[in-house]
C-alpha cells in the first residue's frame, strides 16, 4: 500500500522500495493554467553546477540517462524515469518542480500530487491542493536527496518570481530570449517512444495515446515555449570584498561570503550565495569603492534617493526561504516553518524575535518530576510551545545557531546549549558517571528520534571524530553522538588545586566509540 506523505515528511527510499529504477509521476492542473514540470540535478551545495542535469522538455535526459523525461501518461501531467544507482557522484539532490507558463498563481491549482512507482506499484504519494499556496508561481514539489543513502522528501514550497526565482535559487539564470525560430522548425519536445506505453521498469499502465504538446492538455496553435531560449546555468561567484576606508583595519567578511575563509557552521551546509546580481555588502556604515559621499548605494548620481536604492541596499538581507522546515537566515538567526511537518516546536522562553502568520505561543511545563530532576542535575529547560501556521524566527544573545537533523539517531547536548527542537523528539537527562569531581557525576540532555534540534554555541565550533585518545574540556564541549562512551578523566587531584602550580585543566571528558561517532567543541568555556 502506498504511503501518504504530507508536506515536510521524509523517508529513506530503501524503506519505501528495494528497487532503484523508479517512475516519478506529477499531476497538476488548474482552469486556464499551463505548467512546465522539470527536474533539477543539484550538487552538494544544492546548486545547478552542471546545466546538463536540468531536465525539461528541451533537454529530456541527462548524459548517462539516469534521469529521463517520459511525458504525460497514466493520468500524470508529466512523468520521469529515475535510475538511482546510475546517478553520478557529483549529483546529491533531484528537485522536481512545477512552474506556471503564463498568468496565474499556484493557489488556483486543483488537487494534485507527486508519486513514486516501483515495479508497477505506487509506493508513496504526496497530495496537495491550491489552498496550500498563495501567490507562488513556481513550486518545489518533492526531492530525492542523498544523505548517506537516497531519501525522498515532500516539499511543497515555492517562489513568487516563477522560473527566474527558481533558477536563481539553484545558482543559474535564464538567458535572454533568442530570435523567433522559423515556423517550420520543431520546437516542442517529443517524448520517447515508450512514453505512451507503460515503461519497462514498472510505470502504471495506461491506454496508449499520443503525447500532447508539453504543458498543454490538447493541441493548440503554435506558440514559442518559455524555454525556447537556451538556459545557461552556472555556479554563483561572490563579489569581491570592499576594502575598509583608509586608516581603519580591514574587516573580516561575514561568514559564507568568501569561500575558504571559514568552515560552515556545524550541522549546516555551506550558506547560499547572495541573490544573483547583487554584490556582497560592504561593512556597515561604509560606502563601496567609487561611490560619492551622500549618494545612496545603487542610485545613479543625480537621481533622487528613493525606493530603488533602498531596495538594492537591503536585498542581501532579505528572508531566506529554502523550502525546508528549518532555515538559517544567518549565523545568529533561525527560521522554522510551522506549516511543514505538522509538529509543534519547543523553544527556549523568550527566544522568539519575530513571527509571520497565525502562531500561538504557550507555556510548556516540565511537571513536578521534571522540575525536580532539572533542579538536581542542572539540566532544566524553560520552554514555550509554538503551534499554528506561520514562520517563527528564533535567536538568543547573538549565539551561533546550528540545526541538527536526526533520522532515528541520537545526540547528547547540555540543556544550556539547546535553543529549540521539534516536539516529535524524545529527550531525557543522561548521567555521566565519574569519580574525582564534586557530586561524582555530570549530566547532559539526550535527544533521540526523527526531527531537528537547534544547538547554540559561542563562536564557530569544531567537530572531531571520536578516537581512543580524544579528550575535551567539560566546560567547552557542546555535544556528542549518543553512541559514544564518555569517561571522566581527572589529571590533577582536586585537593591539590589550592596549591600554586597546577594547570587549571583538572577535569576532562574522554570519548570512546566506533568510527562515525563525533564530538562538538566550541572556542569558549562556560
Amino acid at each position: 500500500m502506498a504511503r501518504e506523505f504530507q508536506r515536510g515528511h521524509k523517508a529513506k527510499i530503501s524503506d519505501l522500495t528495494s528497487g532503484t529504477d523508479l517512475y516519478v509521476g506529477v499531476q497538476i492542473a488548474g482552469p486556464g493554467l499551463t505548467f512546465d514540470i522539470s527536474c533539477f540535478g543539484l550538487d552538494a551545495n544544492e546548486q545547478l553546477s552542471d546545466d546538463r542535469y536540468f531536465i525539461f522538455f528541451n533537454q529530456p535526459k541527462s548524459p548517462e540517462e539516469s534521469i529521463q523525461l517520459l511525458g504525460a501518461q497514466a493520468g500524470d501531467t508529466e512523468s520521469f524515469r529515475v535510475t538511482l544507482d546510475r546517478i553520478p557522484a557529483n549529483i546529491h539532490k533531484l528537485s522536481f518542480t512545477a512552474t506556471l507558463d503564463g498568468a496565474g498563481q499556484m493557489s488556483q491549482v486543483g488537487p494534485g500530487y507527486i508519486r513514486i512507482v516501483a515495479g508497477g506499484e505506487e509506493v508513496v504519494k504526496y497530495a496537495f491542493t491550491g489552498s496550500e499556496f498563495t501567490t507562488e508561481r513556481a513550486v518545489m514539489l518533492g526531492d530525492f536527496y542523498l544523505k548517506d543513502v537516497w531519501r525522498f522528501a515532500a516539499v511543497g514550497q515555492g517562489f513568487d518570481g516563477g522560473l527566474d526565482a527558481l533558477l536563481k535559487n539553484f545558482g543559474g539564470e535564464v538567458a535572454e530570449e533568442a530570435p523567433a525560430e522559423p515556423q517550420g522548425a520543431a520546437l516542442s519536445f517529443a517524448p520517447p517512444a515508450q512514453a505512451s506505453a507503460p515503461p519497462a521498469f514498472g510505470a502504471p499502465a495506461a491506454p496508449p495515446q499520443p503525447a500532447p504538446t508539453f504543458g498543454a492538455p490538447a493541441p493548440a496553435p503554435h506558440q514559442q515555449p518559455m524555454h525556447a531560449a537556451p538556459t545557461v546555468a552556472a555556479p554563483m561567484a561572490p563579489a569581491p570584498q570592499a576594502p575598509a576606508p583608509y586608516g581603519q583595519p580591514s574587516q573580516q567578511p561575514q561568514f559564507g561570503q568568501v569561500p575558504g575563509q571559514a568552515a560552515p557552521p556545524f550541522g549546516q551546509q555551506a550558506p547560499a550565495a547572495p541573490p544573483y546580481g547583487h554584490q556582497t555588502p560592504p561593512p556597515f556604515g561604509q560606502q563601496p569603492p567609487g561611490m560619492h559621499p551622500g549618494v545612496p548605494q545603487g542610485v545613479p548620481q543625480g537621481v533622487p534617493a528613493g525606493g530603488a536604492g533602498l531596495t538594492a541596499a537591503l536585498q542581501p538581507y532579505k528572508e531566506t526561504a529554502t523550502g525546508q522546515r528549518w532555515t538559517s537566515q544567518n549565523q545568529q538567526l533561525m527560521r522554522v516553518d510551522l506549516t511543514m511537518g505538522g509538529t509543534p516546536v519547543l523553544a527556549r522562553q523568550g527566544s522568539m524575535v519575530m513571527y509571520q502568520g497565525k502562531v500561538d505561543f504557550g507555556y510548556k511545563g516540565a511537571g513536578f518530576a521534571g522540575r525536580m530532576v532539572g533542579n538536581a542535575t542542572g539540566q532544566e529547560m524553560q520552554l514555550m510551545r509554538c503551534t499554528g501556521r506561520g514562520q517563527v524566527f528564533l535567536a538568543e544573545a547573538g549565539a551561533h545557531l546550528h540545526p541538527i537533523e536526526l533520522q532515528g539517531d541520537g545526540i547528547c547536548v547540555s540543556a544550556e546549549s539547546v535553543l529549540a527542537f521539534d516536539e516529535s523528539l524524545q529527550y531525557e537527562v543522561r548521567r555521566i558517571e565519574g569519580h574525582g569531581i564534586p557530586g561524582g557525576a555530570l549530566f547532559t540532555m539526550q535527544f533521540q528520534g526523527t526531527g531537528t534540534v537547534v544547538v547554540k554555541t559561542h563562536g564557530v565550533p569544531v567537530v572531531l571524530p571520536v578516537t581512543p585518545t580524544t579528550f575535551a574540556d567539560c566546560n567547552a564541549v557542546v555535544a556528542w553522538s549518543s553512541a559514544s562512551q564518555v569517561i571522566i578523566s581527572s589529571q590533577v587531584r582536586l585537593r591539590r588545586n589550592a596549591y600554586p602550580g597546577h594547570s587549571g585543566e583538572t577535569v576532562n571528558l574522554q570519548f570512546r566509540g566506533a568510527p562515525g561517532n563525533f564530538i562538538v567543541v566550541q572556542p569558549y568555556e562556560v
